[in-house]
């Protein structure tokens, strides 16, 4: 349990005085933001069968040009990705770079979008850019020679740089735009996957086509964040101005373009934002300078530190950042081991921003030093993580009051709840903008605006008269629920396992938790990988998660392929198939180990609500549920960690966790 003040050496006791009193504060502020319905405030664009609230998910960039391939039920593919951003490009890239054989036309890429990117696709808001640093999120940067322009690349810069690597590695024709997977289902009698998907045609409002494709192995790679939701308010839908999400910004309502932000539609306009989450942050500055009125809907303050954008120097980059083969992973485990709590390998803090003076935050992401932690020490854990937090988030309240003028404003900026509580942000203008006139923050104290009216947005009890409304409301979160469901899609496995079956509850017969192994694969979906943050490493970047899993999937296809390849280049008459699953010994141990650092996760509870917590729903679970998420969550010793497993496993070639199976083809 947690010391007693009376307890504490008489030099500590102002601290430990003072960290209570935040921690009351955060207790209060959390309790007005607690609603009983959880996740359920929000509704599913996706699932929804109202077609206006439909209408916020069509696609604004779809310039209607041919996809590259057409979906042709009966086509067979050696490997299907599905997702074109970032992660899907990085299997693509790092199974085209093993030794597995494969081609570019072996291959499938599989996206809803009509371009590729991902998150970059659909994101092209004003301001946008990356919340860390370009030179450790962008992949593939020393593999394509790019240099980025500036040290956190804007939102047009990182879609293209999905361009550049689609092209580089000769899979810009490989992509099966504006398809959506609806069921994919494992053959046990021809050990295939067949994948059932229906595309958009190139027009407007066109028809579509259905059919089924078959793959030897399947790759969900769908991202974390990519289903936007909004708050399920009365009213929602009956506004009668242009209102749309940020996640799908409407440029012939505001002026400019994705590459000109130009918005001058927005002069002598009133223009309202509902939310202040990472997106709200970064889109207000650049409101505030066009729209004549600006008004900021606020349920729960952003924490907003210093940003420190600035272009990219050549000269440092070819002296100090691109130092030679290998410069951006060394660059990035530097980032990490900074930001994770414990004694970085290296004096020297490369990236030196706000990230990486941020070591509480190791609380969500993980860290080599819970091996110190267990149930015994929970308590007194809780109280070193709010403590070694105070200073900084401190810091960062101070600074609100350094900058917004109004005191009565910048109070009600403040965020009440421990840093590694909800995103942080971090913007060099967001606080600034408050300083304007044309600029009135609407906090509700908790509350969320109260409904949406034909005119604008009521809140408080008062109808704001709106011309635009943008909804910054944030992603359903890709933390909870199968790949599948981040997918959108029904996956059946082995003997029909449905997936989502398996992570409502991953107990075994014996009630062991077995869940995944090393958050990629999962026993009875053979030849299936996917990205996962259940049971993987993370960290306040998710880019090098991604490279880490593609490159172990990689390994694990190209050990498969060349058993394969042995067998059927033998005597045997029969054509023969590889199927590879983790053990269920593997599984198992794998969910243990994760399991044996649940403890770290207690500064966790009694955050405020967010999608970190599924809204606070996590710390309502009983105990066997809170016991079953703790050992389906991220691994606890921290990114560099995880990828030190993975690393070590394909350097030693060993794939002794994989049951692999040369069987003969079925002629079916």
């Amino acid at each position: 349990m947690a010391p007693s003040l009376e307890s504490l050496p008489s030099a500590d006791r102002p601290i430990y005085d003072e960290a209570e009193r935040v921690r009351q504060k955060y207790a209060e502020e959390r309790s007005k933001r607690l609603r009983s319905e959880g996740v359920d405030q929000y509704v599913s664009l996706n699932a929804t069968d109202d077609l206006r609230l439909k209408g916020f998910l069509d696609d604004p960039w779809d310039e209607h040009v041919e996809s590259p391939i057409r979906l042709q039920s009966g086509n067979r593919y050696r490997v299907a990705i599905m997702g074109a951003g970032y992660g899907g490009l990085l299997y693509a890239a790092r199974l085209l770079d093993s030794d597995a054989g494969l081609t570019p036309e072996d291959l499938v890429i599989i996206d809803t979008a009509a371009g590729f990117g991902g998150t970059w696709y659909w994101n092209r808001y004003p301001g946008i850019m990356c919340d860390t640093e370009s030179y450790v999120y962008m992949p593939l940067l020393e593999e394509t020679g790019y240099m980025p322009k500036h040290k956190y690349a804007y939102g047009e810069e990182l879609r293209e740089h999905a361009d550049r690597i689609a092209k580089q590695w000769k899979v810009d024709e490989r992509a099966m735009f504006r398809a959506e997977l609806h069921r994919c289902t494992w053959n046990d009698d021809s050990s295939e996957w067949s994948l059932d998907l229906t595309q958009r045609l190139p027009c407007a409002h066109g028809a579509s086509t259905s059919g089924t494709i078959v793959a030897d192995f399947v790759i969900l790679s769908p991202g974390l964040l990519n289903r936007p939701k909004l708050p399920l308010l009365p009213g929602l839908g009956d506004f009668k101005g242009s209102n749309f999400l940020a996640a799908r910004w409407d440029y012939a309502a505001t002026g400019g373009s994705p590459s000109c932000q130009h918005l001058d539609r927005l002069r002598g306009k009133r223009v309202g934002i509902v939310g202040t989450g990472a997106t709200a942050v970064q889109l207000v500055p650049v409101l505030a300078k066009w729209c004549d009125q600006l008004y900021v809907f606020q349920r729960t303050p952003a924490s907003v530190d210093v940003r420190g954008q600035r272009q990219t120097d050549k000269a440092e980059w070819t002296t100090s950042i691109q130092t030679g083969p290998g410069w951006q992973e060394t660059r990035c485990r530097n980032f990490l081991s900074f930001g994770a709590n414990a004694q970085p390998s290296e004096p020297v803090d490369m990236v030196s921003d706000a990230w990486t003076s941020f070591p509480s935050y190791s609380v969500l992401t993980g860290s080599p030093a819970t091996t110190k932690v267990t149930m015994d020490t929970a308590a007194e854990h809780v109280s070193e993580m709010h403590k070694l937090d105070l200073a900084r988030s401190n810091k960062v309240r101070e600074r609100v009051d350094n900058i917004v003028k109004d005191k009565s404003t910048a109070s009600k900026l403040k965020a009440w709840y421990p840093g590694w509580c909800k995103r942080p942000t971090f913007h060099d203008e967001y606080l600034e903008a408050f300083n304007r006139a044309n600029v009135y923050l609407i906090d509700t104290d908790g509350r969320g605006v109260d409904r949406i009216a034909e005119t604008g947005v009521v809140a408080n009890g008062t109808t704001h008269q709106l011309d635009v409304i943008v909804f910054s409301t944030g992603f359903e979160a890709g933390t909870f629920g199968s790949p599948a469901r981040r997918c959108g899609a029904q996956v059946f496995g082995r003997g029909g396992k449905s997936m989502d079956e398996k992570w409502k509850d991953p107990r075994t017969k014996d009630g062991q938790i077995s869940l995944t192994l090393h958050g990629m694969c999962s026993r009875d979906f053979p030849n299936m990988f996917f990205t996962s943050s259940d049971q993987a490493g993370i960290a306040s970047i998710f880019t090098p998660t991604l490279d880490a899993l593609s490159k172990h999937v990689a390994f694990i296809v190209s050990q498969s392929l060349k058993r394969l390849e042995k067998i059927n280049r033998g005597l045997s008459a029969t054509e023969h198939v590889v199927v590879v699953e983790p053990t269920s010994e593997a599984e198992a141990s794998w969910a243990h180990r994760v399991l044996s650092g649940a403890a770290s996760l207690a500064p966790m509870a009694g955050c405020t609500p967010s999608y970190f917590n599924a809204e606070a729903k996590m710390d309502s679970m009983p105990m066997d549920e809170q016991i079953k998420a703790a050992a389906t969550t991220r691994w606890p010793r921290g990114l560099n960690d995880f990828m030190d497993v993975l690393d070590s496993l394909s350097s030693a070639n060993d794939d002794t966790d994989f049951d692999i199976q040369i069987v003969p083809k079925s002629l079916n």
